[in-house]
């Protein structure tokens, strides 16, 4: 040991002559620096290392067995097969999906039809031919039955029956009777004989629709409507010529009663207010009240009417407001039997704030419904499945998409145009052969002009297929035919605009199915919607991916003539991650389009932050995954700085706002909630918003086309 310490002692301080010559020898032959010499290891290190060293080996001796040429060929035809490779996994990290763990309850039904036909009332003749050989209506419905006759006898009455009832002629007919027997005649230049409120612009157009047809034998009786959207000189000289069963939605008609000298009130025998509910919320409940004073004013007694599917607290206390000793109509529902005594105030308040908590809807007996469980990160792939299924590969369906907002509405269109009709192939007598030939889109919002709300409305109403995407604009009372499918891609408020976005299905004893789609972390609406009566069947996400094994445009090439294996599960989630590339690559194939998904997540999280109080157990905004969200609107990465989108400022002003976030958060998401809901019901009138509100206003996603 002495000699070998003595030999390296020599080594390290060789003569100066040497040194040269030793370092040469030192070196490896690629002229690398010398290795440094280690300890030499214990025997059970050397064997653990070992071990280690010679699974290393064996995984890589595959790879390096491989000749060089060979390794490329493959890598080129697995990247060739890859098309989705830009797209992160959608089928890991995600949430478990919970079972639903609900007992079964028994739904609220009303008998729709009677065996009652008109001809039994005391209707004039012309009428009765009206109703049956061009409304081709013969029985009576179980609302008409019992409203029909209280108001011809003028008393007031309080109406509440499932929506697709026959509410509409039930005010209708009698309105007609009553002003058809009038002496003297009804002349035009009375001005309104009858006043009917509507919450929205279409509805008021489908209301007018309808009043125009019962009074096909009584030319004498005018009808009009007034509306947000339409020019304000023509509605005046309308006005002036005189309108005797006036239609409007209040806002409209509060501008008028504002700035019009002609309209007047003094021969209203009728107040009728369609919807009431709905027309009391975000700030109508003023409007209502200016409409009653100025009622009022002119004229004290008159017949007044409310209508809905649903009893809000708001509707109780419009109802004390406005009805005098009314009749309750309730076909379904035994709780409101409470109400029936109009004395006892004091028990009415006590059991009106009741039912709100214990309410039952009734549902139509031939609408199935369906709640599917879906992941954020899938939720785009598996509703673009869906659609395929129902409305390309099944019989005729016609569907209708319900968003929270008007940038969802317009962002969703616009892909789905695009990438589901075929917009994005190369060729084009494939596009309308495969795709175009069976999906007709079409979107309805607040954010739209009039003239193109009313062109897609009638458009729908029309077709026999199609899917209208839409706000809550379209949840309300309109009668569109033949729509087989209700989507409810987000989530409604309550149960009761639940029901009354199932409603626009299943009308008129009509067979209509509807689809809840939910979040893994939203589960326990279920629970909630049970508690109301309503009872939804689970869809599992798997069978409605399964459908684009149909679609060969998202097939997976494949080397050789391998087929595909019918619904292997491997082969279905390889066929939505292509789907959902054909999504992303949509969504960045430029700067707009990327700008446009973060501007309608960014509306999705304000809605979202807007759920009441008693529903953030559910429905909260820290139960979401941004990054996951994010996926389903097409982006690859979790924008930041949602809140300051689109930003052009000093990186001192985004650190402001970002310390202010969490105290925006609340007033930000009201107050976005309120411009999309107010966009939805305004009177349409823009003359008195400043300059500066209507530059805002041009730079909000609906006024804007996304670039293509």
């Amino acid at each position: 040991m002495a000699a070998g310490g003595a030999l390296l002692l020599n080594v390290s301080s060789p003569p100066s002559g040497q040194s040269k010559a030793l370092k040469r020898k030192l070196q490896s032959p690629h002229g690398n620096p010398p290795l440094k010499r280690k300890c030499k290891p214990s025997i059970s290190s050397f064997q653990k290392r070992t071990t280690e060293a010679d699974i290393k080996e064996k995984a890589n001796s595959s790879k390096k067995s491989l000749p060089k040429k060979r390794l490329s060929d493959s890598q080129n035809k697995s990247l060739k097969s890859r098309p989705f490779i830009k797209t992160s996994s959608l089928f890991r990290n995600n949430p478990d999906i919970p079972e639903i763990h609900r007992k079964a309850v028994q739904q609220v039904q009303e008998d729709v039809f009677t065996s009652d036909s008109f001809s039994q009332l005391d209707l004039h003749p012309h009428l009765i031919s009206t109703i049956t050989a061009v409304l081709k209506i013969c029985s009576m419905t179980s609302v008409q039955k019992q409203t029909i006759p209280v108001l011809l006898h003028g008393k007031d009455a309080l109406v509440r029956s499932q929506t697709g009832s026959g509410k509409t002629l039930a005010y209708g007919i009698p309105l007609v009777q009553s002003l058809q027997g009038m002496k003297p005649k009804v002349q035009r230049s009375d001005g309104p004989y009858a006043l009917v409120l509507v919450p929205t612009r279409e509805l008021a157009l489908q209301s007018f629709e309808t009043v125009q047809k019962l009074l096909k034998p009584f030319t004498w009786i005018v009808p009009g409507v007034l509306m947000g959207g339409e020019k304000r000189k023509s509605e005046k000289a309308r006005l002036r010529k005189g309108i005797n069963i006036l239609i409007s939605t209040p806002g409209r008609l509060v501008d008028h009663i504002k700035s019009t000298e002609c309209i007047h009130f003094r021969h209203t025998q009728w107040l009728i207010i369609d919807e009431a509910d709905r027309i009391l919320d975000l700030g109508f409940e003023k409007d209502v009240a200016v409409i009653l004073n100025a009622l009022n004013a002119e004229r004290e007694t008159r017949q007044n009417v409310l209508l809905s599917a649903t009893l809000t607290e708001g509707v109780t206390r419009l109802a004390d407001i406005s009805l005098n000793d009314p009749i309750r109509i309730s076909i379904a529902d035994k709780i409101q039997d409470r109400l029936e005594p109009a004395s006892q105030e004091g028990k009415e308040a006590v059991s009106s704030s009741a039912c709100m908590d214990q309410e039952n809807f009734a549902v139509p007996e031939k609408l199935k419904q369906y709640v599917i469980m879906v992941p954020s990160k899938l939720r785009l792939v598996t509703l673009a499945a869906f659609i395929l299924e129902k409305c390309k590969f099944e019989k005729r369906n016609k569907m209708i998409i319900f968003f929270s907002s008007c940038e969802q509405v317009e962002f969703h269109y616009e892909l789905l145009l695009q990438v589901l009709s075929g917009g994005l192939e190369s060729d084009p007598h494939e596009r309308l052969s495969v795709s175009s030939a069976h999906l007709q889109f079409l979107r309805l919002h607040g954010n739209m002009e009039q003239e193109e709300r009313t062109e897609v409305f009638q458009e729908f109403l029309k077709s026999k297929t199609g899917i209208l995407l839409c706000t809550d604009v379209a949840a309300r009372g309109l009668d569109l035919p033949q729509v087989t499918w209700i989507i409810q891609y987000n989530a409604p408020a309550s149960p009761a605009e639940y029901i009354h976005r199932i409603g626009r299905t299943a009308r008129i004893g009509c067979h209509g199915n509807s689809l809840l789609v939910l979040a893994p972390s939203e589960a326990e609406y279920v629970s909630l919607l049970a508690s109301h009566k309503i009872n939804v069947s689970e869809i599992k996400m798997e069978k409605i991916l399964s459908s684009l094994m149909k679609d060969n445009r998202f097939k997976l090439p494949r080397s050789g003539n391998k087929k595909s294996c019918g619904t292997d599960p491997q082969e279905v989630r390889e066929r939505a991650t292509v789907l959902q590339t054909k999504f992303e690559n949509y969504v960045h194939s430029s700067e707009g389009t990327v700008r446009w998904a973060k501007k309608a997540l960014q509306s999705f999280l304000c809605a979202y932050t807007t759920y009441p109080r008693n529903l953030k157990h559910i429905f909260h905004i820290k139960s979401l995954h941004l990054g996951h969200v994010a996926k389903s609107f097409g982006l690859r990465d979790a924008p930041q700085n949602l809140s300051t989108l689109p930003t052009v400022g000093s990186k001192k002003k985004t650190k402001a706002r970002q310390k202010r976030s969490d105290l925006l958060k609340k007033t930000h998401g009201k107050r976005r909630l309120a411009e999309i809901l107010r966009s939805e019901y305004s009177s349409g009138m823009d003359t008195g918003v400043s300059k500066v509100k209507k530059k805002k206003k041009q730079r909000k996603p609906g006024n804007q086309k996304i670039p293509t």
